[in-house]
């Protein structure tokens, strides 16, 4: 179901999901920093040291520690626990941004982190062979974005689902943003 006022008010556990590069961790951290809660990083549950994915049965059970806490914002859920973080939120936003929009920030992003060689995920960094590999994110991106926003859409349309606020542009992330500080300051 689509979120109303009321839902994105009073969301204690708020998941941000989207297509790889859509923002998630960006909003997600922005988010927990406003809220004053706890921000979980999906990745840095699925990916271990070296991009060496983590076993699924490991993932559960650190996402179901993680997300027992009572406030969290969390960016992304992998499949093998989405399940979980899905019967916990009170609340999906859900980042369904054009997918030039995404693409752009996805490889700014990627550039950045290769020029800088920024840590990320249990401390990995890009490399120029995994970006040219057939692992490559950029890849991902592709083979990803239509199973992602189906999956999003699905949530809406789900009546058992917590409620979703789908958001459209940059402007409507901003205001978002803008609207939980104001809430969580009022």
């Amino acid at each position: 179901m689509l979120a109303t006022d009321h839902d994105v008010d009073a969301a204690r556990r708020v998941l941000v999901v989207g297509v790889t590069g859509s923002g998630k961790s960006t909003l997600a951290r922005r988010l927990a920093e406003a809220r004053g809660v706890l921000l979980v990083d999906g990745d840095e549950i699925g990916w271990l040291p070296g991009w060496v994915q983590r076993d699924p049965d490991e993932q559960r059970s650190i996402a179901a520690r993680l997300l027992a806490a009572e406030d969290w914002v969390l960016a992304s859920a992998w499949s093998a626990w989405s399940d979980l973080a899905l019967s916990r939120a009170d609340l999906v936003v859900a980042l369904d941004l054009p997918r030039l929009v995404s693409l752009r920030r996805l490889v700014v992003r990627t550039a950045r982190r290769l020029w800088t060689g920024e840590r990320v995920c249990n401390g990995n960094t890009e490399s120029l062979r995994a970006v040219l590999s057939h692992d490559s994110v950029v890849l991902w991106h592709f083979r990803t974005f239509a199973r992602k926003r189906a999956t999003a859409r699905e949530w809406t349309a789900d009546p058992t689902a917590p409620p979703v606020l789908v958001l459209r542009s940059a402007a409507e992330v901003e205001a978002l943003a803008a609207r939980l500080v104001v809430v969580r300051a009022g």
